[in-house]
């Protein structure tokens, strides 16, 4: 099948299992001048239904972007929740937040704006509770920190997924050595080596293209 059928699929599931989807927080990031690296559709829900199944109260994100999976998870975590997203760049941060309370859920997201690498040991340093589930989307370069910064800050049982692993299959090319694709390599062998996780990396396709994502269980 060719990416035009991955797209036609990807609206079918949508259309079918979703609805509307909240495409109007899409059409603001792009009126914005976002990038259009948003998860899709489907990906949003799924990460909803896996913050349900796990009862997630405490969810962190690396990587608000214009704050549309960040909805995805605020919902899932209820009124009583809280989503804590890191994003490095204050303008799509103000996106997100205008985004997250046209939505009515502004009240649950904490929206911490800088480096994530600089936020992170804030977030340690604050001594709350620990999270339920981390969702790593950002620079792909620091993900192998950013499940080390997650390790510390989740507890046994906890999810950390983290995106785009794939890299329309770069990461078994050898001639790709472009610091995204080594730093997708770097996590996947670190999620390998520690002992404190049980992991696995699933290829997906669709709208996104041809890519993946790593699912990740903290031991006891």
């Amino acid at each position: 099948m060719t990416e035009a059928g991955w797209n036609d699929v990807d609206r079918y599931l949508t259309d079918t299992l979703i609805g509307e989807g909240d495409s109007d927080v899409l059409e603001a990031n792009s009126a914005a001048g976002l990038p259009a690296i948003d998860v899709s559709a489907p990906q949003g829900k799924f990460l909803s239904l896996i913050a349900r199944s796990i009862r997630a109260r405490r969810v962190l994100e690396i990587g608000t972007l214009g704050g549309y999976s960040t909805l995805w998870l605020a919902r899932a975590v209820g009124p009583e929740g809280q989503v804590v997203t890191l994003e490095f760049e204050p303008r799509h941060a103000e996106v997100a937040r205008k985004n997250l309370d046209g939505k009515g859920v502004g009240e649950r997201v904490d929206i911490r704006v800088g480096a994530a690498l600089e936020t992170l040991p804030v977030l340690a340093q604050e001594n709350g509770e620990p999270f339920d589930l981390v969702f790593i989307d950002a620079d792909k370069v620091n993900n192998a920190d950013y499940v080390r910064w997650a390790l510390r800050l989740t507890r046994p049982g906890s999810v950390i997924i983290v995106d785009n692993i794939v890299r329309h299959g770069a990461i078994v090319d050898p001639a790709a050595d472009d610091p995204s694709t080594r730093g997708s390599r770097e996590v996947l062998e670190l999620l390998a080596a520690e002992p404190r996780l049980d992991a696995i990396g699933l290829q997906t396709v669709g709208s996104k293209g041809w890519d993946g994502l790593a699912y990740a269980i903290v031991l006891d």
